[in-house]
């Protein structure tokens, strides 16, 4: 037991209070006697008289504590036994080999943190979004790279041609002129990928942001650095000029890009969030798109798009 009736909690006070209590009073409450904090008095057999409550409580605590300090010897001797195998285990199989779910913000922030700080060679990023970023994720950013830079590591990083047209972006890309910092853009990009040292990836797994994995799988990162050097080699250097070049047919790369992923069966929003760009822009393409191949509804142009031959030519 470890709680008094609500009449025992009482009859116990007035037992202390008073110095002692009638046997047939406590009849009621056998939690008293249960607890041994009533005892005969001496004097008179009807007549209980308590039990100091520091006494009560020494005696029920002692064989607690006798069974606790058991089990801590048991544990001492348990971990006696196992801490050689765990060592073994622990240089055999180190905690490399492991995906961490991190929820919020702060949490994904501090773990970019501390494998950035740690990070001595390379770092790549894919950074979808080429709106206009917000002043404080800038300094942000800018604040994580400097020291990067200057411990000579080595920044590649993956924007959506989009981004060639924001000027906080490219202020930013301003920044940084060393040789071993190099940014390029791509007509579409998925999702954000952040990969260090070959060996830590981050990704998220939510439209929100608010959760992402923390891969140090070795197998997994070699996968995710294979897929950006995909895109890497299929990239476009940030101060190469402008890849919006216009067909003869009036069609631009970035319409091309439309045309793909309309065809492919995705909504205004998802194609302006794969292209980096709001969407009103990318409905302003679509329909100069639709202008140049002379269609008048959404559905004639999917099916123009598939009839022109726009698709087939090499992008």
């Amino acid at each position: 037991m470890t709680e008094l009736c609500e009449e025992g909690s009482r009859l116990y006070a007035h037992a202390l209070r008073t110095g002692r209590i009638q046997r047939a009073d406590v009849e009621s409450a056998p939690c008293l006697m249960e607890f041994a904090l009533l005892h005969p008095d001496p004097d008179d057999a009807n007549w209980l008289r308590p039990v100091p409550p520091s006494v009560a409580l020494a005696q029920r605590l002692h064989p607690i504590e006798r069974e606790i300090t058991e089990s801590r010897r048991h544990s001492i001797a348990l971990t006696e036994v196992f801490e050689p195998f765990m060592a073994l285990s622990a240089r055999e199989t180190a905690p490399t080999h492991s995906i961490t779910v991190l929820e919020g913000l702060d949490r994904i922030n501090a773990a970019l943190d501390l494998a950035t700080s740690q990070c001595r060679t390379e770092v790549l990023a894919v950074q979808p979004g080429g709106h206009r970023s917000p002043e404080n994720r800038l300094l942000e950013a800018l604040e994580r790279d400097r020291p990067l830079i200057e411990r000579g590591v080595r920044i590649r990083t993956l924007y959506q041609h989009t981004a060639r047209y924001v000027p906080d972006r490219l202020a930013y890309v301003d920044q940084f002129t060393d040789g071993k910092v190099e940014y390029r853009t791509i007509d579409e990009l998925v999702e954000r990928l952040i990969i260090c040292d070959e060996t830590v990836a981050f990704i998220p797994i939510r439209d929100d942001r608010q959760v992402a994995l923390e891969l140090r799988h070795p197998g997994l990162v070699r996968y995710l650095i294979k897929v950006f050097e995909f895109m890497w080699n299929r990239a476009v250097p940030l101060r190469a000029g402008t890849p919006y070049e216009t067909d003869p047919d009036g069609i631009t790369d970035i319409q091309h890009s439309i045309a793909k992923l309309l065809v492919e069966g995705h909504v205004d929003e998802a194609i302006a969030r794969r292209l980096g760009m709001n969407v009103r822009t990318c409905r302003a393409h679509i329909a100069k798109l639709a202008t140049a191949l002379g269609s008048g509804s959404r559905a004639q142009l999917g099916y123009l798009i598939a009839q022109s031959g726009i698709l087939e030519r090499e992008h």
